[in-house]
Order: structure tokens, then C-alpha cells, then sequence
């Protein structure tokens, strides 16, 4: 069995480290190099390489950002400096993580261990893989959309508001909307509690681009943002504003 591999690190002395260990297995085609999240997107996907030796903290797209925009993600062991993400990494069905710096000989666990599961055919699932991002991701300091064929990172402070559509949300910025296939409840955990609101069922505002809350009907309101930005606002939502806020 002849297995296509990928590196994927930022760091020159690193690929050049795995490049020499790898060497010493003839059956394992090293089919490229990349030092950054989306070049290795794009590679991944053309390639469909069996296995991917990742870092985690990279420029542009980071290693479990890449990952989530796969639709089929080969074998992957981690290459990484930083063990604070090893239970992350096991939660979505990686191989193995290795912590830099590393031995040859732990190296040559982890490949036995990627060997056994190709010999076995047991591919990891994309739908694992997205859940398991959803429960440990964290507070989140960007949000990967696609957006005209194109795949484009927006910081979080750039959001102005969220709003939900079934299974997916829109994101509203002073540049434009983005769809992304995320729920509200995702955002709602996720994004930092201080800097954002949930006002409605199916909106999340920034607090920071708050201008004022107006009257809508009877019994209704409305807060405008920045931008300027009109999202309406529940009983609840109303009730939470004027905490917030103070008023």
C-alpha cells in the first residue's frame, strides 16, 4: 500500500525535519509542502492526499479551521508546539498529536498508527469532525465564510450582527453579508459575552455599535446600530438590553 502525504507547517526547520524522517519509509509519497491554512486547502482538496502531518497555529487559516471546511478529511497527525489543543485534536479522530520538538521514535508511533488505520480503511467522518469543533471550539476570534469562490476570514470585531436562517446565519458587517453554515446557539456560546447580545431569537448584535433602541408598534422595539443597521428586538431581548446598558 503506497500512502500520499502532506506537511503542513509554518515552520522551515520543521518540514524539513519530517521531510528527512519520512525517508525511511519508502511506501509514504510526500506530495507537497505548505507553510500556511490555505494553501493546504487548496492542496488537500486537489490532491486527496491519505495522510496530513499538521500544525496547528499557522497564518491565514489555522489547522482545525482548515479541517472545517473540508468535506472529506484524510488521516491527520498533529505537528505542534502547543498542548493545550491534544484533547481537541483526539475529540475529532486524529491519528496521533505530536509535541514539538518530538523523537524519531515517537514519530515512527505516530506513522505505525496512521499505517494501521489506512490498512483498515477507516476513514474519520466529516460530521464528528464538525460537531466535536462546535463543543470545544471556545471563545472565537474569527469566522471562516466562503464568499464568491473564495474563502475570506472575518474577525470578530468586525461583525456588526448576526442573523439566524434555519441551519444556517448571516453575518452582517460594514462590507457585507456572509452566509455561514452555523446555528445561533453556536454563536451565542461562542463569541465573547461581553462585546455581543442576543436580542432576539434569531439575532445577535455587538453592543459596542449600539446607537439606541426605538419603539416599533404597540409593544415592539428595534436597536439601531452603527452602519446603520436596524435589528429587532424581543421582550427578553429588551429586558437584557436595558441591563446591559444600563438604561
Amino acid at each position: 500500500m503506497r500512502i500520499k502525504a502532506l506537511i503542513v507547517d509554518d515552520e522551515e526547520l520543521a518540514r524539513s525535519i519530517l521531510t528527512e524522517y519520512l525517508k525511511s519509509y519508502p511506501g509514504i509519497e510526500v506530495a507537497g509542502e505548505f507553510a500556511d491554512g490555505f494553501s493546504a486547502l487548496k492542496a488537500v482538496r486537489e490532491l486527496k492526499p491519505d495522510l496530513v502531518f499538521l500544525d496547528v497555529q499557522m497564518p491565514k487559516l489555522t489547522g482545525f479551521e482548515m479541517l472545517e471546511l473540508l468535506d472529506d478529511a484524510p488521516e491527520i497527525i498533529f505537528t505542534t508546539a502547543y498542548d493545550q489543543y491534544a484533547i481537541r485534536a483526539f475529540e475529532i479522530n486524529a491519528v496521533d498529536y505530536l509535541l514539538k520538538p518530538f523523537s524519531e521514535e515517537r514519530f515512527r508511533e505516530a506513522v505505525g498508527k496512521a499505517v494501521k488505520r489506512l490498512g483498515e480503511k477507516n476513514k474519520p467522518v466529516i460530521e464528528q469532525l464538525k460537531s466535536h469543533l462546535d463543543k470545544s471550539a471556545g471563545i472565537i476570534s474569527r469566522v471562516v465564510v466562503r464568499s464568491g469562490g473564495r474563502i475570506r476570514v472575518i474577525p470578530v470585531e468586525q461583525i456588526a450582527y448576526i442573523e439566524a436562517l434555519d441551519d444556517y446565519v448571516m453575518i452582517y458587517t460594514e462590507t457585507g453579508r456572509f452566509i455561514k453554515q452555523k446555528t445561533m446557539k453556536f454563536f451565542d456560546n461562542h463569541l465573547p459575552g461581553d462585546e455581543f447580545i442576543r436580542v432576539h431569537r434569531s439575532y445577535i448584535v455587538k453592543a459596542g455599535l449600539i446607537e439606541k433602541i426605538e419603539p416599533y408598534g404597540k409593544s415592539s422595539w428595534v436597536v439601531v446600530l452603527k452602519g446603520p443597521f436596524r435589528v429587532p428586538v424581543s421582550r427578553s431581548g429588551y429586558t437584557l438590553l436595558k441591563e446591559v446598558l444600563d438604561i
